[in-house]
């Protein structure tokens, strides 16, 4: 059984990303007022994320937004898999 993790640790989050082919992104027309909207991870193809609708941002902007929003960063362990979830800290 794949073993699952969360963190808030940007540094985690980042490295696990980046080593799998992915970056931020966000759902195009779901912010507003300088607030990126709903937050993703996109990964390049082959497998990767088949929504149109997301634009990549840079890191800074997707933390700052991961942040006030009081999120975490739930991912498997298991080596090559994708599977990431963003949940509330309060959970």
């Amino acid at each position: 059984m794949a073993q699952s993790r969360t963190t808030t640790d940007h540094d985690e989050i980042r490295r696990w990303v980046e080593e799998r082919g992915g970056e931020p992104a966000h759902v195009t027309e779901t912010g507003d007022n300088g607030d990126p909207g709903i937050l993703r991870i996109n990964f390049q193809e082959p497998g990767g994320d088949d929504d149109d609708r997301l634009e990549p941002i840079g890191w800074d902007e997707w933390f700052q937004a991961f942040d006030e929003n009081g999120l975490a960063f739930l991912y498997s362990e298991e080596d090559g898999s994708r599977f990431n979830k963003l949940v509330s800290r309060d959970n």
